[in-house]
């Protein structure tokens, strides 16, 4: 193939067959189940009847089809890049001027975390903004996730997802753009400010990497944390600790071991939502009938985006390709917009904020809303991302 060859962009349509809907329903039917938690609260993991509440709506209530309709009203594409095909939603605004942007997702998300801005973004006027508040809007799904190739080769980190995002753009013709992320998507857009590629003006993150290096390997080493730190920077540091991240080590260290998540739906349900404790609070929550942030379709349209698509294990090893601090500085001298939600990993500090991005063009704390933000509260997303790039346009 030529390389004129490689660069083709070529339309994505999805459909899931209606047999793997019925094998779907009948794996989560046929759960072998464990026994109950012998506490009362979520500290061995997620509960029993959490996921037993959602495997019973899963099988009997969940409609699959709604929301491949949704993800197929809009327009897909695959191209390669380095190798491998990348999928991505690009939705161009009807607005002239509207700035574009590359929207990062990261784990256990996916395309389905930023389908609620996709309308927002791309049609202001239809969502309490102006012309000039619009955005051209491009969402790629991270290699081994959902519709983009599964890598075949080790080597495959956030700094080699940020190249290829770069060059999504580049491909797409945009000379001037900007990049949001949370999660894994927000180390890839750090990074893609570290790389600076052509055409990048500035980055968005929700999940901001501003810890010191001597309080991250504090941290990570148990170690006392080092003197001089204010009660808010303590208090960071202690919510870091807090959530554990366990699953981040059995992933990056042994995510083969995890098959049995390519052949349980609800293993990889249980698996998948204990992603942090507040998270896991409000997803049993929304399987007990209590309605806030995510909805009990949300939370199953992102597992069965998983499913459908095996890409459990896939996903999981991006955590061994990271040779990087998940939350340390990572040097990125470009303008950048943080927005802090209270139930993040950590509530970032506006004092290490200020250090690890000296171009801060943006910082505000928000009133509610956690790790996954977009997805949570997408009208606060919105409005961050309107407020944070209007100096840009």
């Amino acid at each position: 193939m030529t390389q004129q060859d490689n660069n083709i962009i070529r339309p994505f349509h999805i459909h899931v067959p209606e047999e793997e809907l019925v094998e779907l329903r009948n794996r989560i039917n046929a759960t072998r189940w464990p026994d109950k938690e012998t506490v009362s609260d979520q500290s061995q993991g997620t509960q029993l009847g959490t996921i037993q509440e959602l495997a019973r709506y899963w099988a009997n209530e969940y409609d699959w089809r709604k929301v491949e309709a949704k993800i197929n009203s809009y327009p897909h594409f695959l191209t390669e890049i380095d190798g491998l095909d990348i999928h991505f939603i690009h939705v161009r605004s009807k607005h002239e001027n509207a700035m574009p942007i590359i929207i990062a997702h990261g784990w256990p998300g996916s395309i389905i975390e930023q389908l609620k801005l996709i309308e927002p973004l791309t049609n202001p006027t239809a969502h309490g903004g102006s012309e000039a508040d619009a955005f051209h809007v491009v969402i790629p799904s991270m290699p081994g996730y959902g519709y983009s190739g599964k890598p075949t080769e080790t080597g495959w980190g956030p700094q080699r997802i940020a190249s290829a995002y770069g060059e999504l753009m580049t491909r797409l013709g945009y000379e001037k753009y900007v990049a949001q992320g949370g999660d894994w998507g927000a180390i890839v857009v750090d990074f893609m400010g570290v790389q600076e590629p052509e055409g990048l003006m500035a980055l968005h993150t929700n999940m901001p990497g501003v810890i010191p290096a001597d309080a991250d390997a504090a941290i990570w080493s148990g170690n006392p944390l080092p003197a001089g730190l204010s009660e808010e920077e303590k208090e960071a540091c202690a919510q870091v600790l807090e959530n554990k991240f366990y699953y981040a080590f059995i992933m990056g260290d042994r995510p083969q071991s995890l098959t049995g998540l390519a052949d349980s739906p609800v293993g990889l349900a249980a698996f998948m939502i204990d992603h942090d404790y507040k998270s896991l609070a409000m997803i049993s929550r929304s399987f007990a009938g209590v309605n806030e942030g995510l909805t009990r379709d949300d939370v199953l349209d992102n597992i069965s985006h998983f499913w459908f698509t095996n890409s459990a294990i896939s996903a999981a090893r991006l955590y061994g390709q990271n040779k990087h601090s998940f939350f340390g500085v990572k040097g990125v001298q470009l303008p950048v917009a943080v927005s802090v939600y209270p139930d993040e990993l950590y509530v970032a500090p506006k004092s290490w904020t200020e250090k690890a991005y000296p171009n801060l063009i943006h910082f505000n704390k928000l009133p509610k809303g956690g790790h996954f933000a977009a997805w949570e509260q997408p009208e606060y997303m919105v409005s961050e991302l309107r407020t944070a790039f209007k100096t840009l346009r």
